[in-house]
């Protein structure tokens, strides 16, 4: 049996990403959709008909969510064609007003939760599976005042183009998908708001699952929307990070 593994699925980008792999991948027998609202992961269960659909209520702060979502897939023994890493939180504010509850919650989903899916998923994925991991923009350069989220980010994509690398003669492809800001409930959690934010351009999600998921299945290795963000990449490239401070910083 083929699966997608979407974690974050329960609204935003993940339920986004739900509905446009249910048209990009119609070959996928059926959908694991992971968050902690079940009510919200069996709404979006409804907007799929006709696909065998696995609601998954899991905390993925919690380390014990790990254990079971192995256990899940071994005793399914499912292949997974798709994985989305999706679920991930943010926060705005200068480094020291943050609690270290708040920050260290940050590298408990964005990095270790993700790192944990990654590994057990890539045990259940062969020849021709694709594997999606949300970066963002922020991975580009350090951003001050959302700096533990922006480093975090930056390992989602270090670790991404690392892993894409080691699996490419086993046919597995892995895409970061670098999102610009989108208008969804992710910016009022996190409390991201300030003139430079609300300035930039934002895109919708379901733009960005669709053409990332296009691009993960070309083979791509990152995926950013819009022209001026794909400029900000190359310039984080070319330009010392003490400037690229002053041009990211919110």
């Amino acid at each position: 049996m083929s699966i997608a593994v979407i974690t974050g699925a329960s609204a935003g980008l993940g339920r986004a990403y739900a509905l446009a792999a249910a048209r990009i991948f119609p070959e996928i027998q059926e959908y694991w959709l992971i968050a902690r609202r079940l009510d919200r992961l069996e709404a979006l269960k409804a907007e799929l008909p006709g696909k065998a659909v696995r609601c998954i209520p899991l905390n993925l702060t919690d380390p014990m969510s790990f254990d079971e979502y192995q256990k899940l897939l071994d005793e399914s023994g499912a292949q997974i064609l798709l994985l989305v890493n999706n679920a991930g939180i943010g926060w705005m504010g200068e480094f020291r007003e943050g609690t270290w509850r708040t920050q260290t919650a940050m590298v408990d989903v964005n990095v270790r939760a993700m790192t944990a899916v990654a590994n057990i998923s890539l045990k259940h994925m062969g020849r021709g599976s694709v594997m999606v991991n949300v970066s963002s923009i922020a991975a580009f350069a350090p951003t001050p005042r959302m700096s533990v989220y922006s480093a975090t980010k930056a390992y989602v994509s270090a670790l991404s183009k690392s892993i894409r690398f080691e699996l490419k003669g086993k046919g597995i492809k892995v895409l970061a998908t670098c999102p610009c800001p989108m208008n969804t409930e992710f910016l009022e959690i996190a409390g991201i708001r300030s003139k430079t934010f609300d300035m930039l351009p934002h895109v919708k999600p379901d733009h960005v699952a669709e053409k990332s998921l296009i691009a993960a299945k070309k083979g791509r290795a990152v995926y950013t929307p819009l022209a001026l963000m794909k400029v900000y990449r190359v310039l984080a490239k070319i330009v010392p990070s003490n400037l690229m401070m002053h041009i990211s910083k919110t």
